[in-house]
């Protein structure tokens, strides 16, 4: 089971046969200059593996090792405790190896996880017949390899954002809140039929988004993220209780599908 996890995550890296990696106090490293890839990953006995890697841009967290997901799932859920916290939803995408997931929110996540510590990962159904699967993770801390990652994406590896966050509900919006003016990003030249973006970004007083982060895309090589982020600008939201015009600052966080029609 882990050999078949390592091996998922270097394809997601992009490592392909020619990797670099090194084992250190710190989580282990496969880099990939000539791919631009580079990704910091921690086996675990339990037989899951957590990495986070930068490929071309492109930040992600990635679980490998979960039981399979149901075929033609496109996300699922996983609920995530870290130290004291009780686990709480998070949505990941599900890659083609369907023992794979890919997280909406990396950076928040490896900012969180690299002080190592405790982390509880439940799994709905995991144990089939409708019965949970809980893994109670005992992560090393991380003194530079998850920063290097982050670095090597552009990423912060302090942000206040993190605090802000909100989470998303079905209609990819914060509770309360609605499109005036929906986001309609073109589809890019891209060979793949269907993609997702997560973005945040800070509310202004008359609705619309500035100051947009691409937290998250998926697939990586498809430039969906762009696509999402050139949408913004005649993008307005809704939120009802707030006079319009005096709407106050604050963060949102959704979800951009890209179908090919």
């Amino acid at each position: 089971m882990r050999l078949k996890a390592l091996a998922s995550l270097i394809a997601l890296a992009g490592a392909g046969s020619a990797l670099a990696q090194d084992a250190t106090t710190d989580w282990e490293m496969v880099r990939r200059p000539d791919q631009k890839s580079v990704m910091a990953f921690m086996p675990m006995d339990s037989g899951l593996t957590v990495a986070f890697r930068c490929v071309d841009g492109v930040y992600g967290a990635v679980i490998a090792g979960l039981p399979a997901a149901s075929r033609g799932a496109r996300t699922r859920v996983l609920r995530i405790g870290i130290g004291d916290d009780e686990p709480h939803e998070t949505i990941w995408n599900v890659t083609t190896d369907l023992t794979v997931a890919v997280a909406d929110y990396p950076a928040p996540l490896a900012r969180e996880v690299r002080e190592g510590g405790r982390v509880s990962i439940l799994i709905p159904n995991g144990a089939g017949d409708g019965r949970n699967l809980r893994h109670d993770l005992e992560l090393p801390a991380s003194p530079t390899a998850i920063d290097e990652t982050l670095t090597a994406c552009d990423r912060p590896t302090v942000d206040p954002r993190d605090e802000l966050l909100p989470e998303i509900e079905e209609d990819g919006l914060p509770r309360g809140v609605t499109w005036a003016r929906e986001p309609r990003p073109r589809y890019p030249r891209t060979n793949y039929a269907e993609a997702s973006a997560i973005l945040s970004c800070v509310v202004q007083p008359d609705g619309g988004l500035e100051q947009c982060v691409v937290e998250s895309e998926f697939p990586v090589d498809g430039a969906f993220g762009r696509a999402a982020l050139a949408a913004i600008d005649n993008a307005r939201i809704v939120s009802p209780g707030e006079t319009p015009g005096q709407y106050a600052p604050r963060m949102i966080a959704f979800r951009n599908v890209f179908r090919m029609r």
